[in-house]
């Protein structure tokens, strides 16, 4: 059984930072995340203290899309950390949790007016500019405000990472950046490279998600730092920032092979400087943008089993207390987790079950025929590997309320996120005032 970060079993049960999972459910209740804060510091410094050990200038900014609310942007910034935000709510997010507003790159293929305005009043470190209908709302709320703002463009350089058709962004055909290779991303420079107010730091680009290998990044970043030499060649341009973005691979299962922090970084910066020295530019300072290798295996989903329903000859169902509106994932991309009974985590695995969903959709299914302990209503499942896009994701469907968030470590716990009450998914509906039509 693969264990992560601080999780042990203890007594026969799970813990994790030293608590113990089937005490975290009795206090705080199921469905439940459990985020283990040490294994998330842990990754943070990983990245970070290679790039400090190598002498490379850079920025680690937490993606967090992955998984956002006040607690874990403190947290980020704890870690001197950088912040990618995607909409105004995640900014909205940072800024009451009092996230240094200089570190947050807000990102985004469509962000409003509104959004915009909201980066500039809030003075945020950078915006990564997507496309040219931003790029003419950038130069009229500059213009209006008479306020500077940094940029990256973000750019396709047409490499795709070996992942998921639905998680690849990095590819010439995607709604994401200017195209590298048609002219698009030349366009935008021009448009932007002398703008009184909008100062343009460098280039952007992701290649997609849960990667496994460096190939991808090299390639990126060669194609990427060829653009940005031919632009200091041909308009004495030179970007001082690359951002190679993230999509660095965590555990699901055993058919997982990630690599570890430094590794990443250290292949990274390998790549740049020697297509630095090729292309004649001085070292860019590197930004990354980790997400899901921060939090990702940092959570735990807690359950607790209720029905149970055999199939002769086909399989036996378990059914939990959460499914498709705390985790998606599964039905969404077809994602593969582990689990344990968490209170009966020293006992053998030997019993199947299709663990099941109490939404009401047949494929809101969370793993299909898992080694388990056997199961009796009143377990506590405890699922690895939620703590990205879990949350984030969760929905209301079926009226369902969202989980609470417990965050963990050294034998402390503190609740993170509040579980959503029923008063809590009414609290936004209206009486019915139209009238009756004759």
């Amino acid at each position: 059984m693969h264990l992560h970060g601080t999780q042990q079993i203890e007594n026969g049960h799970l813990t994790i930072g030293g608590v113990d999972t089937v005490e975290l459910a009795k206090q705080y209740g199921t469905p439940l995340f459990v985020y283990d804060t040490a294994l998330i510091r842990k990754r943070a410094r990983g990245f970070k203290d290679t790039f400090e050990k190598l002498g490379v200038t850079a920025q680690v900014a937490y993606a967090s899309k992955a998984f956002a609310c006040v607690a874990a942007y403190q947290l980020a910034a704890q870690e001197n950390l950088s912040l990618d935000v995607v909409s105004g709510g995640e900014l909205y997010t940072a800024i009451k949790a009092g996230f240094p507003a200089e570190r947050i790159h807000f990102h985004g293929n469509n962000k409003s007016v509104a959004e915009l305005e909201m980066a500039f009043d809030t003075k945020i470190g950078c915006i990564v500019v997507d496309n040219f209908y931003e790029i003419a709302l950038l130069k009229e709320i500059a213009e209006a405000k008479q306020q500077k703002m940094n940029i990256l463009l973000r750019v396709t350089p047409g490499v795709e990472a070996h992942t998921h058709d639905f998680i690849t962004t990095g590819q010439a055909d995607s709604k994401f950046g200017f195209d590298l290779n048609n002219g698009q991303a030349d366009e935008a420079f021009e448009q932007v490279k002398d703008h009184a107010y909008l100062n343009l730091l460098g280039l952007h680009c992701h290649i997609g998600s849960q990667i496994f290998e460096t190939d991808g990044f090299a390639l990126a970043a060669s194609k990427v730092m060829n653009k940005m030499g031919t632009w200091k060649q041909e308009h004495g341009f030179e970007c001082s920032v690359l951002n190679l973005g993230g999509g660095f691979g965590i555990r699901y299962t055993e058919e997982d092979k990630p690599l570890e922090p430094h590794v990443y970084v250290e292949e990274m910066i390998k790549s740049v400087q020697a297509e630095a020295e090729a292309v004649k530019l001085a070292m860019p300072e590197i930004w990354i943008e980790p997400g899901r290798s921060l939090v990702g295996d940092a959570g735990t989903s807690l359950y607790t089993v209720g029905s149970h329903k055999k199939v002769p000859g086909v399989r036996e169902y378990i059914a939990v207390d959460g499914g498709m509106s705390d985790n998606i994932r599964p039905a969404l991309y077809d994602a593969k987790y582990e689990a344990i009974i968490a209170n009966k985590a020293d006992q053998a695995k030997d019993a199947t079950y299709t663990v099941a969903g109490k939404l009401c959709e047949s494929g809101d299914k969370l793993m299909i025929d898992a080694a388990l302990q056997k199961a009796e209503s009143g377990d506590i499942l405890a699922m690895f590997c939620t703590g990205a896009y879990g949350y984030s994701m969760a929905s209301n469907y079926n009226r369902v309320p969202r989980p609470a968030v417990v965050f963990v470590e050294a034998g402390e716990h503190q609740l993170a996120i509040k579980r959503e009450s029923y008063d809590d998914i009414v609290v936004n509906d209206l009486p019915l005032v139209l009238k009756k039509g004759e």
